[in-house]
């Protein structure tokens, strides 16, 4: 066996190193009893959900309707609508019981979504703080009847902040090229490797709960005012007091479906995130990722060496090892998402759409100095990066 196929090798069981088994939100915590969906007498837990929301005319009202069927209901839901140019304020004000705040023109410094969530976290003056826990959702998050109250049972639990990485649901073929992303995401979290139970290196923002005494005292999203992975930096503030940080799978209870709008926004929504996100990631978990998708790529290498040097047995390894990466996809994306078995089957397909994507957003990032999103376009500060 040559130096290359140990290689390989090594890199593919750093791949189960890096994503072994992601817990899932609800499976240990305890949610307590609650009254049926639905049923007018169902519990309130002391909580404000804050959603901010630009153009999000499409997925905002699912949200707000499985936020009105949980078996325990937020005292308050609050909606920041981020000078959206669709119809989302005006479907937001038609749920009962929700707030619709209009996010003021963005102040110096800030970036849209850090603003929208200090907004609606209740931290312009003479905003109500009635609640002792903030629960910030995406607006393509969905919840299953008992998600919040899942997702409070583990903030309970565990304390610090409780994040979820949502079940991915994908309808159109195109939605398949995410699922590279969404296990480089949760690699980098670190929360899936062995031994971690949840405990992460960084928080993940499309669903995240925690005290508002906590949110107060690592200072709010006012620290991340222009942070493109608002998420991260939480976390880093956070673990910085000697608070957790859990990120856990959504599972059958918190799911979202990014980028409906087509592969031009998957590109554009993966591209505002992604190197900014890998630099957050630590040099020996960075170099484990590195050697796992070279692993994925080997394969494809002795398949064709094999084949050119007529080389049976090269040929052999390369069918094997390129098995062997497809079974390990398929345990991985199972995890985090729908995704088909034929993703995992033609694995290679993604891993480029993750490669290219990923260097887009390098030259964004370090070359441009700035992202667009929904619009806008977000200039990217050179300090404290």
């Amino acid at each position: 066996m040559d130096a290359g196929l140990l290689v390989a090798l090594a890199g593919w069981l750093a791949g189960w190193w890096l994503l072994w088994r992601l817990p899932v939100v609800g499976d240990q915590a305890a949610v307590g009893a609650a009254a049926p969906a639905g049923d007018a007498s169902a519990t309130r837990a002391g909580c404000t959900v804050v959603i901010p929301a630009r153009d999000e005319e499409g997925s905002l009202p699912l949200l707000l309707a499985s936020l009105a069927d949980q078996t325990v209901r937020p005292r308050r839901v609050v909606v920041v609508d981020d000078h959206s140019t669709d119809a989302t304020g005006e479907l937001a004000r038609r749920f009962e019981g929700v707030t619709v705040l209009d996010a003021p023109d963005l102040p110096p410094g800030w970036l849209g979504k850090p603003w929208a969530c200090h907004v609606g976290a209740g931290h312009e003056a003479g905003a109500a703080h009635d609640t002792d826990t903030l629960v910030f959702l995406d607006a393509d998050v969905r919840l299953a009847p008992d998600g919040l109250a899942s997702l409070l049972g583990e903030l309970e639990r565990r304390g610090g902040v409780v994040s979820v990485q949502p079940f991915h649901r994908t309808e159109r073929p195109y939605e398949q090229l995410s699922a590279e992303f969404n296990v480089a995401a949760v690699m980098g979290l670190a929360s899936a490797s062995p031994g971690r139970d949840g405990r992460a290196r960084a928080a993940n923002g499309p669903c995240l709960a925690l005290r508002r005494e906590l949110y107060h005292a690592i200072g709010g999203h006012a620290a991340v005012r222009n942070e493109i992975v608002e998420d991260v930096a939480l976390g880093r503030a956070t673990r910085a007091l000697g608070e957790p940080v859990v990120v856990l799978g959504g599972g059958a209870r918190i799911a979202f479906r990014m980028y409906p709008g087509g592969p031009g926004q998957l590109v554009e929504g993966w591209s505002k995130n992604l190197a900014s996100g890998a630099a957050s990631v630590g040099a020996v978990r960075l170099v484990a990722m590195v050697a796992w998708v070279t692993a994925l790529c080997s394969p494809l290498q002795l398949l064709a060496e094999g084949a050119l040097g007529s080389d049976g047995r090269t040929v052999a390894y390369g069918v094997a090892l390129y098995g062997a990466c497809a079974v390990q996809q398929r345990v991985m994306l199972r995890q985090l998402g729908d995704f088909r078995w034929w993703t995992a089957a033609g694995y290679p397909i993604p891993v480029l759409a993750f490669v290219a994507v990923f260097l887009r957003s390098l030259w964004l990032t370090l070359v441009r100095r700035r992202v667009t999103w929904r619009g806008r376009t977000i200039p990217l500060a050179t300090e404290g990066r």
